[in-house]
């Protein structure tokens, strides 16, 4: 009885094979459709001109690129390679008439902290005094010591000390 129903299935699978297969042939005889014409893209959309308004152009400032000055121990008196580097400070603050500048005065760690916030205070100052009377805006440039607390080399040496004996230049944000 299985064996029956198996045939039956195969034949039917077959036959459903075959009526595809002819179907394919017919379908291969039909001949082409006439050529439909396209019709062109319509055209695209106007475009639009739109005034834009001026944009106002905004200065661009050069920020000047200002070197430190360092002292001799315990003094406060510019040497003349200080004085060539505020020279060239000077100029750039000159031209960068906007910017405005804070000198930080700074000693080593030797010394008591009010002997070296009274140094650094004079060592801001010789520099300030000296951008100033090379034309620079005084109003362009603040002061303040920091003594021997703020230290741009940690060490115990004289070649430590010496970098911590400084005018240092901090342009001021805007």
């Amino acid at each position: 009885m299985l064996f029956k129903k198996l045939l039956v299935f195969a034949l039917v699978v077959v036959f459903v094979f075959a009526m595809g297969a002819c179907s394919k042939k017919d379908a291969e005889v039909v001949t082409d459709p006439e050529p439909v014409e396209e019709a062109p893209p319509p055209p695209p959309p106007p475009v639009e001109v739109v005034e834009e308004e001026p944009v106002e152009e905004v200065p661009v400032v050069k920020m000047p690129v200002l070197n430190d000055v360092f002292f001799d121990y315990d003094k406060a008196t510019l040497s003349d390679e200080s004085k060539r580097i505020l020279a060239d400070n000077a100029t750039q603050m000159k031209e960068a008439t906007e910017v405005t500048i804070t000198i930080e005065g700074h000693c080593d760690e030797r010394g008591t902290v009010a002997y070296n916030l009274a140094l650094g205070e004079r060592r801001a100052n010789s520099a300030k005094d000296y951008l100033v009377s090379l034309g620079v805006n005084a109003s362009q440039v603040k002061t303040i010591s920091y003594g021997k607390e703020r230290p741009f080399d940690a060490g115990h040496t004289e070649a430590a000390w010496a970098k911590n004996r400084r005018a240092h230049f901090i342009i001021d944000q805007q």
